[in-house]
């Protein structure tokens, strides 16, 4: 059978995607995106001295016709990009502002993704998680009704048998440390919107913690059942519920003790939602070591478009599955 990776892999290529990398000097983002596009995944662009991208490609032996290379010296291409951009409804950024942060390859790739030149911005190997989530919110922006960036983290659990077989989504588990009942909520509406444009799920979301309809009581608690009224006020055509325990989000028998009332949610969660970074980062540990279970992202989520930050010490391989998973998100967020 097929792995979930696998799966991504082959619906990269019935609708490759244009992944803007503005690290593209670093050796192992290169050879990242060489050999995704010679899978046929992508269609990569590289930003930055293109001088120097292409003098890099030809000593590491690549085929620089694989690339399409982007100068952020060219004045012509640049000015046109800031043109396009602040004509663009919403836009705080000035042309000005604009053309000083385009001296940084980051800046100048999510300019052009902002102006639909690409689908994808892909760093992290070079940058910090926050300058990439910076240059995300600065240039890129965020989704109607989303107030916070956050992560979602896709598991795929040996012996475990959900709603969506051994693969359970679960977030923010990377970024934001101690979300408000208003922060939750968009996680929870981020993380639906993410695995459907990637899985083609329809999401199933549980805001779990330690109590299941009034079992317990107190802030924490109080802080969960706010994030899902929010939730649903904001997002009414999506199925986000809580408070459930995680037994009760995942487990049909569970559910069926605990939930009385009807629920689109109790027993068949395909997303978990953790009330804190405490609760996420402790519990994808535990799912990776107990339950030898494979963990792909942390995807940033929460933009207009398809932002990715990679862990610095991502060996190729991890940095290849981050870019295709960022290209079928993309796809999948044009429908």
């Amino acid at each position: 059978m097929a792995s979930i990776l696998d799966r991504l892999y082959e619906k990269a290529r019935q609708n490759p995607q244009r992944v803007a990398f503005p690290e593209a000097d670093n050796e192992k983002m290169m050879q990242a995106a060489y050999e995704c596009a010679q899978d046929g995944c992508i269609v990569p662009i590289l930003v930055g001295d293109a001088g120097q991208l292409r003098a890099l490609c030809q000593e590491r032996g690549y085929d620089g016709g694989v690339f399409t290379f982007v100068d952020i010296h060219d004045e012509a291409y640049k000015n046109k990009l800031i043109g396009d951009y602040v004509v663009q409804p919403g836009r705080k950024l000035k042309e000005k502002a604009l053309g000083r942060r385009m001296a940084d390859p980051l800046y100048f790739a999510a300019v052009m993704q902002a102006v639909d030149e690409a689908d994808v911005t892909f760093a992290g190997i070079n940058n910090t998680t926050g300058d990439v989530i910076l240059a995300g919110q600065m240039v890129v922006g965020l989704q109607p009704g989303i107030t916070t960036i956050s992560s979602i983290g896709l598991c795929d659990i040996p012996g475990f048998e959900g709603s969506e077989g051994s693969l359970l989504a679960v977030g923010d588990s990377a970024v934001c440390t101690n979300p408000n009942a208003e922060q939750l909520a968009s996680i929870a509406i981020s993380a639906c919107d993410t695995v459907r444009s990637l899985l083609d799920w329809e999401p199933r979301c549980a805001l779990v913690c330690y109590s299941t309809r009034g079992s317990g009581q107190g802030e924490l608690i109080d802080k969960v059942l706010e994030a899902a009224k929010i939730a649903n006020e904001l997002r009414p055509d999506l199925s986000i519920e809580g408070e459930l325990q995680l037994d009760s989000a995942i487990v049909p028998a569970v559910a069926a003790k605990k939930v009385k009332e009807k629920s689109q949610v109790a027993g068949k969660a395909n997303v978990l939602i953790w009330p804190d970074l405490n609760v996420g980062n402790i519990a994808v540990k535990l799912i990776q070591q107990f339950g030898h279970a494979d963990a792909y992202g942390p995807m940033l989520q929460g933009f207009q478009k398809v932002v990715c930050d990679c862990s610095r010490g991502a060996p190729v391989s991890e940095i290849k599955g981050n870019v295709v998973i960022s290209a079928v998100r993309a796809a999948g967020m044009k429908k």
